[in-house]
């Protein structure tokens, strides 16, 4: 096994342990961000409900994270499938 490979497969256990799910009745199986996000998500809760923070602001803040998160996902999914190949 390649030096590339074991690193390659090592990333992917690294992300395979922070994609949590849980099962919701009624919702099905979903996705739980990792601690550090939550924390994130969460203090812009409290600063909506403290009112330091508009909740239109906190809404399109966190909106505007978690398509930054998907994107850069994206991105990291395209070239380590790049660099499979290769």
């Amino acid at each position: 096994m390649s030096t590339l490979t074991r690193n390659l497969s090592g990333a992917h256990e690294m992300v395979r342990a922070y994609c949590r799910r849980v099962e919701i009745p009624g919702l099905g199986e979903v996705g739980v961000p990792p601690p550090d996000k939550l924390a994130y998500y969460a203090g812009l809760g409290v600063l909506a409900a403290f009112q330091v923070i508009e909740w239109p602001l906190a809404l399109v803040i966190t909106a505007g994270h978690l398509l930054a998160d998907q994107h850069l996902s994206g991105l990291v999914r395209g070239l380590g499938e790049a660099l499979q190949s290769a």
